[in-house]
Formats: C-alpha cells, structure tokens, sequence
C-alpha cells in the first residue's frame, strides 16, 4: 500500500497470576485478572508495549481513511497468505433461547426487554446431537452449541457434555460452545467432554463497553477468555459492531484480542430486533461494515477471522466482497434470533468466487 506500511513487533511472553486476585491492570500492564480459580493460572500473552500500540493505532487511522478498494485488495493478500483459498464454515444450534437475566442492549433474548423471541430451556442432548448430523451433511466444519443466559446449571452442563461426547467420540465435527461465563470446574468438564474450541465475544472495547452492558463488565468477559485458553481450549472472540462505538473503539479491541492471542475472531454486524434498545440505532453502511472486515484482517493477519451476524441484512448483494476484504470464514444457515443464509447458497457464492469450502473436519 503506498506511504502506509504496518510494522508492529509483538512480543510473547509468559504470565503467571497468583490466587485469587481482585485487578485487572489496564491493557495487561500487569496481567491480572479477576479469577474464580484459586491457585496459579499460567497463560501466554502478545503484549504490545504503549509506543508499538500508538504507531499501530495511527497507522489503521490512517488505513481506514483510505478507499476500500485499496484497503480490500491488501486484505485479500494478506486472507490468501495465511489460509489461501480456502473459506472455514460454521452453524450453531439455539440450544436454550431467551429470559437471559443481562441487560445487554442489543440482545433479543435479554428479560429486560419486549421482543417477539421464542423463549425455552435447554434442548435435549439427542436433538442437539441431531442438529450436528444436519451440518455435517451440509459440508460444514464447525458446529457451536450456543445457550442464553449469563452461565450454566450443572444439570444444563450436564446434558451439554453428554452431546459433546457424542459428537466427539464419532469424529463427524469439530464441537464449539458459547454457554457465557464459565467456572474453571465447568470449562475442565467440557475439555474431558471432547470439547474443542469456547466462544465468548468481547463485544467491543473496554470504553464503550459499560454504554451497551450494566449487568457485567468488560473485564468479565475478558476472564472468561483466560480461563478458557488455560483449561487448553482454542478460542473465539469477536465483537458486534455498529453499536455506536468509534473507529478507535474497534481498533482497540482488535488489539486486545492481538494480546489474548485467540484463534478466530467472529465480525457480527447489528441487525438490531424491535423491542431492544438498539433497534434506534442507525445500521452501518456496507462500506464501513467490509472497513471493519479488512482492519481486523490487518491487525490480526493469521488469525480466522469469521463475518457471522448481521451479514444479509448489512452486505446484502455485496456479500462476495468480504472475501476480498480479508475474511476467511463464515457463519452459514440461521443466527441465534435471526434468519441467515442456507449453507447451499454460500458454498455456491464461494465456488463462483474460485475459492474453495474447507473439508469438515479438519483444521488449517
């Protein structure tokens, strides 16, 4: 790209937090968490020291003013460098909908608000096993179990371990879950389970983060993330976007999620739900939506990044670009509160692109 070059050195380094400690330094200065766990967490870290982040920061400000055609084609170099020209497919099965006790403002199954959901507890093992069998019939690669609410019962998590082993010890997909915040305990059940990778979206920055959500913090989040990369999971952290937040806020959690060092990092964009406070909120422009796909390929370059929510209603006929804009994975088939687009049509998409479907089952 002429007069704009990203040059950022990130350092690994090991962490090692005592106890049960009660800060969470800021950008991991110090790399403390809030942790449930008692005893000595043991995790690695990309930091980014304050001069490497200014230079980094300035430089995706100075990217983004830039057009998107430039911005998409050094994108696509940079998707085809580290996964070529294969696109990762993901599904996720509802598994319990609704009366979630957080007040999250975008949320259609928060109990804060009137909306139109379907609410209903935890689905059988057996229905979510059978919903895997339908996404790997479909060529999908990844199946994530997804439940409402700020945590599990131990009869919930019960019934969730039992589909995971299911699903597991026949080797048909790879098993994801998002089931909220987890206890050290829980997240070591899954694993011996045959679990494979935890979500957790950040959402957004640490900034913005308390305009969205009152009932729990960033930092919260946050542990979650660490706990599950310590009991030995790959892990996918995202945001949602189109919130309200700035090009600094998004920047900023794109380099958090550098520093956390996660595997895959879902882009949703806001398809906001009547009912929810966000159904106000002005809807991001297809432009700015493939900007925000692009910026988190030049700051995260060999990690996946994943378009997942909201892309129907905000790319609409311009779906094929966020190849082109960085992105080497998708979410395919219906969203949690939303309709999405059949596996069938977005492998045709991605055919016609010349780029191919990964195999399930496999990793890159």
């Amino acid at each position: 790209m002429t007069g704009i070059k990203l040059h950022v050195v990130f350092l690994l380094e090991p962490t090692i937090v005592q106890g049960n400690v009660s800060l969470y330094a800021h950008h991991f200065r110090n790399k403390i968490v809030n942790s449930p766990k008692k005893g000595i967490i043991k995790l690695k870290l990309k930091r980014i020291n304050n001069t490497e982040k200014t230079v980094l920061k300035r430089t995706c400000l100075d990217l983004i003013k830039t057009g998107l055609e430039v911005l998409a084609k050094e994108a696509a170099v940079l998707r085809d460098k580290n996964f070529g020209s294969t696109i990762d497919l993901c599904s996720v099965v509802n598994a319990k909908s609704g009366k979630c006790s957080e007040d999250c403002k975008y949320c259609a199954q928060s109990a804060h608000y009137k909306t139109d959901l379907e609410c209903y507890p935890l689905i059988k093992a057996e229905d979510i096993y059978s919903s895997a069998l339908k996404a790997v019939d479909a060529g999908i690669n990844n199946f994530g179990i997804v439940t409402s609410g700020p945590g599990l019962t131990e009869q919930d998590l019960d019934q969730i371990c039992e589909a995971v082993e299911k699903i597991s010890r026949n080797g048909i997909i790879s098993p994801c879950a998002s089931l909220g915040r987890l206890t050290s305990k829980q997240f070591n059940k899954l694993k011996a389970a045959g679990l494979k990778r935890y979500h957790h979206n950040l959402e957004t920055s640490e900034r913005f983060y308390p305009e969205i959500c009152t009932t729990h913090t960033w930092k919260e989040r946050v542990e979650t993330v660490f706990l599950a990369k310590e009991a030995g999971f790959d892990v996918c952290s995202g945001g949602l976007f189109g919130l309200g937040e700035n090009w600094e806020d998004r920047i900023d959690l794109a380099i958090t999620l550098k520093e956390l060092d996660v595997n895959c990092v879902p882009i949703n964009f806001l398809n906001a739900i009547p009912g929810t406070p966000m159904d106000v909120q002005e809807k991001l422009t297809p432009d700015e939506a493939l900007k925000i796909v692009a910026l988190f390929r030049y700051i995260l370059p060999n990690k996946t990044i994943r378009v997942c929510g909201g892309r129907p209603t905000i790319l609409k006929e311009r779906q094929n670009e966020m190849y082109h804009a960085g992105a080497n994975a998708i979410m395919t088939g219906d969203y949690l509160t939303s309709y999405g687009i059949s596996p069938e049509l977005d492998i045709k998409m991605i055919s016609e692109l010349g780029l191919n479907v990964k195999k399930p089952f496999s990793s890159f």
